[in-house]
């Protein structure tokens, strides 16, 4: 699986630099080490400029953060399927790969240092509720295509969708603070158990 990569080449522009030396400074030091100083020293051109467009470190880690979950939104699966169960299945191989790589780990590690700071800032907030939404949305539209197709039972596609977002966050954030592998092992059986057992028509699952 591919990991989100925010920044496939070198930005030209200065806002998206400046967006590319936030990330690189937050993957290093985390979010209570990182100063504009420590963002400065992976800027190519003056730090003043970082100060020309942002008051602070606060507003600018949200802006970055806002532009890592629009990545986030590019990288899940879109693409027209056939079959809703083979579209739900490629999201969660994913969201919820076998292996996370190093680029992967440190995107999430970059997401997650940011996540902290949602129970006490509206800010952070904000942007984690619009990519939940995002992603419960995403998942109920595929459930619902799956049962249009009669692939899925007749399951309410909210509630299923909460459901499985919930997990797959869960397990992500999990998995980038203990960097331990066991829980996805066992997330991604139980995924497919779930989508076996709860989701396939008894035509779909071979009964």
């Amino acid at each position: 699986m591919d990991a989100p990569k925010p920044f496939q080449c070198s930005p030209e522009d200065t806002n998206s630099q400046i967006m590319q030396a936030s990330y690189e400074a937050l993957r290093k030091h985390g979010y209570s080490d990182l100063t504009v100083q420590r963002i400065g020293d992976e800027f190519p051109k003056s730090k003043s400029l970082i100060y020309q467009h942002y008051d602070g470190k606060d507003e600018l880690l949200v802006a970055l953060l806002e532009f890592l979950l629009e990545q986030l939104k590019t990288n899940v699966p879109t693409d027209d399927f056939d079959d809703a169960h083979e579209h739900l299945k490629a999201l969660i191989e994913h969201t919820v790969p076998a292996s996370f790589d190093s680029e992967h780990t440190g995107f999430m590690g970059a997401v997650a240092a940011l996540r902290g700071q949602a129970p006490h800032d509206d800010a952070y907030r904000e942007q984690f509720a619009k990519i939940s939404a995002f992603h419960r949305e995403h998942v109920a539209d595929i459930i619902r295509n799956g049962i249009d197709q009669g692939v899925f039972r007749d399951v309410d596609p909210e509630q299923s969708a909460a459901f499985l977002t919930t997990a797959i966050h869960g397990v992500r954030n999990q998995r980038v603070t203990t960097g331990n592998d066991e829980p996805v092992e066992t997330l991604r059986r139980e995924l497919f158990a779930y989508i076996r057992i709860r989701l396939l028509t008894d035509t779909e699952n071979g009964q």
